[in-house]
């Protein structure tokens, strides 16, 4: 957490974080917590990858890669397709928010590849692209299994 603080702590602080706390990622999660969860992720594979990372900018692509601002559950035309489009809408909001350059362009213009067709071209953006898709397996597979546990409680039958 030192590290992710040291290099994105102005982002953490920011209204638009701030503003994720209050948006529901997958299952439970929120936007915040979930971009906070991938950028430590981000970091630990960081640490033992063969090849040089730019640490500080992976933190600040890892925080910034949902950056879309709205929340995609709610019944509006322009979520419909959310997990298609929000890549560019978060990297628009973070190129208006923040100074970032071209390995935060590529990772957050690319965390969703394979669904957005342009891989990332960066170490950053590749670790970036692995971690966020195995922490939402993971948030969304809990997300299932929280809601399961609820309904067969509320049935009363194990």
């Amino acid at each position: 957490m030192e590290i992710i603080r040291r290099y994105g702590g102005d982002i953490l602080e920011s209204p638009g974080l701030q503003l994720e706390k209050t948006l529901m990622q997958h299952g439970d999660m929120s936007v915040y917590d979930h971009s906070l969860l991938v950028a430590e992720r981000c970091v630990a594979v960081a640490k033992v990858w063969p090849g040089k990372v730019d640490m500080r900018r992976l933190v600040r692509g890892a925080l910034l890669h949902d950056y879309f601002l709205y929340d995609w559950h709610e019944d509006d035309d322009s979520h419909r397709l959310h997990g298609f489009t929000h890549a560019g809408r978060a990297l628009r909001n973070a190129k208006r928010d923040f100074e970032i350059g071209s390995i935060e362009e590529d990772m957050i213009g690319c965390h969703m590849f394979p669904i957005n067709l342009r891989a990332p071209r960066t170490t950053e953006g590749r670790i970036l692209c692995f971690v966020d898709k195995v922490c939402a397996s993971y948030e969304t597979a809990r997300g299932i299994a929280a809601a399961v546990k609820r309904r067969v409680h509320v049935r009363g039958t194990v």
